[in-house]
């Protein structure tokens, strides 16, 4: 991840707890006069990171970036899915599978990957009321020699810089390679 992001370990829970404490903490550091309002963001993200944790998410990473003072709220969840796809040996045998405008683009160092990208209608019900939609682009890359497949599920809340930021998402999934 370029700087400025902030990982989250998922698991094990006390890591996860741990670094939840140290990002609020970067966040509102010096700030001692909204404890309700760090409550709430932690209570929130906390809900967050388990449901992350539940559908195989092992980091989370959150943007710091900001841009003349208004930040650039963005995630990356990275997550393992052992034999989510059964019958899915290649990015082409998924991208046949899934609905909409999944493609198969080639990761200079992963290899080919199957990319999706949707925007979804704001939630105001989650995430501190935001009522802006959500743009995500969805990586998902056969792991060599398993059947397992990484995901990475790039979102942000930032409907006037979209484009800029799928960019951005593209570009650092472009970063992934196997050792």
């Amino acid at each position: 991840m370029p700087e400025g992001w902030f990982q989250l370990p998922l698991n094990p829970p006390k890591a996860r707890d741990r670094a939840l404490v140290a990002l609020v903490g970067r966040q509102f550091g010096g700030v001692d006069h909204v404890p309700l309002v760090k409550e709430r963001l932690v209570r929130e993200l906390r809900e967050e990171v388990k449901r992350a944790g539940r559908v195989g998410g092992v980091e989370l990473y959150l943007s710091l970036l900001g841009l003349g003072g208004v930040p650039l709220a963005s995630s990356l969840l990275v997550s393992l899915a052992p034999e989510a796809w059964p019958g899915c040996r290649t990015a082409y045998d998924l991208a046949r599978r899934l609905p909409g405008d999944a493609e198969v683009v080639e990761l200079a160092g992963a290899g080919e990957a199957v990319r999706e990208g949707r925007a979804e209608a704001a939630d105001p019900g989650r995430l501190m009321g935001s009522t802006l939609a959500t743009t995500t682009v969805v990586y998902n890359v056969p792991v060599p020699a398993s059947q397992t497949w990484l995901t990475l599920t790039f979102s942000t809340p930032m409907e006037a810089l979209a484009p800029k930021m799928v960019e951005l998402f593209d570009t650092v999934a472009g970063t992934l390679h196997w050792h």
